[in-house]
Order: structure tokens, then C-alpha cells, then sequence
């Protein structure tokens, strides 16, 4: 890697972030409910994969009608995920084990048991009442428009004591905070510098395009606000601090993101997208009726991002979250070839340009759920939606086999760590059920075997680290209109490393290019390894490789 890169790679490039959901991930007091405790007795678990940092969902004092994306006090933690204390002390061994932790950070919204919003609410002279969203009745007395919830029904909530209508972008219990109000503003940052003070490696933050919005002109993603609140943000909490920033907005394109992650615009370090996501969601009726997976159209959205960040930006790399579906599942087969499409899987996204993030249970290859009852999901969004669909003609039986497929409880289930009753997520009952499949799919199965789904994640992770050609080589798609196989290139100072992978259950054919054929390095394969790159290729179903062509610069130049 030449010095110029060197210099100015930061620690996050070359680092593979790990999502933690603490409510499923390790319930050390038998309450069924994951905490902070359960955090720290796996993180040798996670050093052992390797990651750099852990993204942790809220931990904040809530109300949990969001499973803590509805905070009620954002300097304290919820008694069911443990006290400050076991945050201080989470922080401490992770770093011990060159960990940092990177905090969820929630604030286009509030839970509407802040004692901000209990003030908000009591009456208009209330300091707090400029904090949130409010407007008069329409004329007839209803809503101040027609702005639907996210999780179903009026945006609009109305309230007596005030005589007026408060904003509710998701749900009524979550309160949209108003950013057009400087001094909630610096609230915000007083806060966001007290949880630096204490240690953390940076934040995400949720949905962050919503808190430049206009309301009246019925502007809420990427309002006209959004920009100079995050350069006033970065200004007063985020400046020369060796962090890292990853905003997320489902609204965000190509020709947006550098306005968040660009050199000259000092806001966020990278973005969450999810055009690739969108993609596959039906024109009317959104992900709960989801789309047949199109690969050609899948691979257009990714090659359009790391074409539009390929020299300014940085691009987050993930299929999977806490709110989507497990990804082994939707883009993969977990069945017969479950283990090989999760490698596979798993090879093309870390070998992409930018920041991979590995969901928890993924580096196992866990799969969605298979409910049968309404009464078995969790999840406000689902719930909130149910009547909405059933209204709409779609039979109870269909809108479940939708949320079984997209909905969000699929990655909500509990952490599978072993074969035991309760996949040794809790001795007590679990919040949500345990996939019954823990029985064969679970961590310690998995770890076990050294041809196994972490094995293999370990091995994309040290590949991040030991290639600088996988950081900051440069991209070029191959075959574009394959629509069963993706394939790529990066170069770097010379290095060059093709990707390729079969993403069907059938033996394929594939032609190369021909500057490609010829003898190579296998970097790491889920099939048997090969030793040399042909005009034509067979590929075995689900079979992913990485092969280092030409001429060679591996460990011996670490970034």
C-alpha cells in the first residue's frame, strides 16, 4: 500500500463491525431478556471472530413499544439490560480485547415517556413543548393531514390538555423531537459528548434523514434542514474525535450519499442504504409481499454504490440488520446448501469496497423463523400492519408467510449458542421464541468444525486486514447481466483479486474475461480450491472463491 493511503486510512476501513440486538443476544439472570452481563461473557466469542467494533442496539431507559428505539432517558440504562456500571464495565473488556462499542443513537424521535414529552404535553408554556411536532386540527377536527405511521394508522396523535396534534413519524409512541429548536438541539449534543466522555467508538444513528424535515411542505426523508443539522452535529460532538459515524436512511441514493460522507461535507464517516433492499419489495404492497430475488437487478444497485463512492465516500457493506430478514434465507438457500450459501454470501459482501457488518447469528448462518400465528410475532411494525393487510383483502395466511419472509422478528429470535432447550440464550422463558432449529444450528455446533460458517467469516475478516488491495483497491464489476453468477475484480498497486460466486442451487457455466485466465493464489473458497482461473468456468451450486492473479503482495503488507 503506498504511503499516501497509509496515512490516511482510518481504523474503521480496514475493521469489520459486528451488530448486537441485546434483547436476543445472551440472558445472563434467567429473565429472558438478553443484557449487558450476557454482552461481556461472549465477547471472547466475538474477539475470536475478529471484529473491530460492536454496533449495539439501544440500551437506553425505554418503555420497549420499540424494543428501545423509544427512549425515555437517553443517560441511563434500561434495568432489564443491566446498569451504567455494566456499561462502563462492557466498554472496558472490549476494549481489552480491541473492541470498541459504538452506540445507537436515536433522536429524530423520543418515547413518549420522556419526561421531555410528559412536559410537552401538559402545556403549551412548557419549555418542552417546543421539543416535539405539533400542529392545530384540520378544520373538521381531524389530523393536520393525512402523513401515515410507519407502524400503521395516523401520524397524528391528538392531545386534549393542548388542544392540538403531535407528530408520531413511526408510532404514537414515539414522539418526533423537533430539531428546528436550537435548544433541543443542544441537548442532543450535551448528550451525544457525555456517552464519548465514557468511551465509545462512535454511533450509528437511526433513520437520521427524518430530522431535517418539513413538515407543512410534506417533506420528511432528506428534508431541507438535514444538512445543516449534521454539520452543526458534527461541529459540536463529532470533530477530531477517532470515532466512527454511520448514519442510516432508507432514502439516501447515488446521487446523495456524498452529501452525508463526502471529503469536503464533514458530517457522517459512511451511510446505511437499502436500495438493494428495496429492490426486491413489491410496488404496492412493500416487503410483506416481496418480490421474486432478481440477481441481475440486485447486482445493479451494488455496483451503482461502489461506483458512486468509489473515490469520495465510503460505503457500509451488509445484508442483514435488526430489521430484515436473516440473509441466508432471502438470498440464499437454507436448506440442503444452507453452510455453502451463507460463505458465499458472506464472501461477496466482505470483498466489496467499504465497511462490512456482520448481524448477530449470521457468522453461524441462523435462518428466518417460521411462525404460524399472529400471536407468535413480536414486532410493533408487524403487528401495527396486520389489520391494515387484512383490511385490504390479504388473507391472514398470506400476510404471514410475507412476515415470515421480511418481517423483522426473523432476526429478533434468539442467539442459537447451543443445542440446549433454550439454544443457551436463557435458563428462564425467552421474550420471543427460539428458532427450532437450534438443535443443529447453533455456535457451538458451528465452532466445532473447521470447515464451518465461522471459520469461514474469521477467514474474510483476516483477509480485511492482511490485504490492503480488499480496503482500498479499486472495483470493477464483471458480467453484469449474469443472472446467476456475481463476479468482480479489485486491483491495487498491481494486486489483483477476483471474486466470483455462483449464487444457484445448479452447477453453472460462467466465461471469464480473458485478461483474467491463468494461474492464481486460491485466497479462500467454499468448494475445493482451485489453482488456476479458466475461459470457461464450472461452478458448483452456491460455490464462491477469492483468487489472487498476478503478481502477489499479501500479510507481509499490512495496512
Amino acid at each position: 500500500m503506498n504511503d499516501a493511503l497509509r496515512e490516511t486510512t482510518r481504523w474503521w476501513q480496514s475493521a469489520t463491525g459486528y451488530q448486537i440486538y441485546p434483547r436476543s443476544f445472551c440472558d445472563s439472570n434467567g429473565d429472558g431478556i438478553g443484557d449487558i452481563p450476557g454482552i461481556i461473557s461472549k465477547l471472547d466469542h466475538l474477539r475470536d471472530l475478529g471484529i473491530g467494533f460492536i454496533w449495539l442496539s439501544p440500551v437506553y431507559r425505554s418503555p420497549m413499544a420499540d424494543n428501545g428505539y423509544d427512549i425515555s432517558d437517553y443517560r441511563d440504562i434500561a434495568p432489564e439490560f443491566g446498569t451504567m456500571e455494566d456499561f462502563d464495565r462492557l466498554v472496558a473488556e472490549a476494549k481489552a480485547r480491541g473492541i470498541g462499542i459504538v452506540m445507537d443513537l436515536v433522536v429524530n424521535h423520543s418515547s413518549s415517556d420522556h419526561p421531555w414529552f410528559h412536559a410537552a404535553r401538559t402545556s403549551r408554556e412548557a419549555p418542552e413543548h417546543e421539543y416535539y411536532i405539533w400542529r392545530d386540527a384540520a378544520p373538521d377536527g381531524g389530523p393536520p393531514n393525512d402523513h401515515q405511521a410507519a407502524f400503521g394508522g395516523s401520524a397524528w396523535t391528538f392531545v386534549p390538555g393542548v388542544g392540538k396534534y403531535y407528530l408520531g413519524h413511526f408510532s404514537p409512541e414515539q414522539p418526533d423531537l423537533n430539531w428546528q429548536n436550537p435548544v433541543l438541539r443542544q441537548e442532543i449534543y450535551d448528550m451525544m459528548n457525555w456517552w464519548l466522555a465514557r468511551g465509545i467508538a462512535g454511533f450509528r444513528m437511526d433513520v437520521i434523514s427524518l430530522i431535517g424535515k418539513d413538515v407543512d411542505a410534506g417533506l420528511y426523508e432528506e428534508g431541507p434542514f438535514l444538512h445543516q443539522f449534521l454539520q452543526e452535529m458534527h461541529r459540536e460532538t463529532l470533530a477530531d474525535r477517532d470515532i466512527v459515524t454511520i448514519g442510516e436512511s432508507w432514502s439516501v441514493s447515488t446521487d446523495t450519499a456524498r452529501l452525508y460522507c463526502g471529503r469536503d461535507r464533514r458530517e457522517l464517516d459512511m451511510v446505511f442504504q437499502f436500495n438493494h433492499v428495496v429492490e426486491g419489495w413489491d410496488p404496492v404492497h412493500g416487503k410483506w409481499k416481496p418480490k421474486p430475488f432478481d440477481l441481475v437487478a440486485f447486482k445493479r444497485v451494488l455496483n451503482d454504490w461502489q461506483a458512486a463512492l468509489a473515490e469520495d465516500g465510503w460505503n457500509s457493506l451488509f445484508l442483514s440488520n435488526h430489521d430484515l430478514p436473516r440473509q441466508v434465507s432471502k438470498y440464499g438457500d437454507d436448506g440442503a446448501y444452507r453452510v455453502k450459501s451463507a460463505k458465499m454470501l458472506a464472501t461477496v459482501v466482505h470483498l466489496l469496497k467499504g465497511t462490512p457488518f456482520i448481524y448477530q447469528g449470521e457468522e453461524i448462518g441462523m435462518t428466518n423463523a417460521t411462525f404460524t400465528r399472529i400471536d407468535q410475532f413480536r414486532d410493533i411494525e408487524t403487528l401495527g400492519h396486520y389489520a391494515e393487510e387484512i383490511a385490504r383483502g390479504v388473507t391472514p395466511e398470506d400476510f404471514i408467510a410475507g412476515a415470515n419472509e421480511n418481517g423483522r422478528d426473523n432476526a429478533r429470535t434468539p442467539m442459537q449458542w447451543n443445542a440446549g432447550p433454550k439454544a443457551g440464550f436463557t435458563d428462564g422463558t425467552p421474550w420471543i421464541e427460539v428458532n427450532p432449529n437450534h438443535a443443529t444450528i447453533n455456535a457451538e455446533a458451528d465452532r466445532t468444525d473447521a470447515d464451518g460458517i465461522f471459520a469461514h467469516y474469521q477467514c474474510l475478516i483476516a483477509l480485511r486486514k492482511d490485504w490492503p488491495v480488499i480496503v482500498h483497491g479499486t472495483y470493477r464489476p464483471i458480467a453484469t447481466d449474469d443472472g446467476a453468477v456475481f463476479a468482480y475484480l479489485r486491483e491495487l498497486d498491481g494486486v489483483r483479486v477476483a471474486v466470483i460466486a455462483n449464487f444457484t442451487s445448479e452447477e453453472t457455466d460462467f466465461d471469464l474475461p480473458v485478461e483474467l485466465v491463468g494461474a492464481g493464489r486460491c485466497l479462500l473458497s467454499n468448494d475445493v480450491p482451485r489453482t488456476s482461473l479458466e475461459r470457461r468456468l464450472s461452478l458448483a451450486p452456491f460455490e464462491a472463491f477469492v483468487m489472487s492473479i498476478g503478481t502477489e503482495r499479501s500479510g507481509g503488507d499490512r495496512q
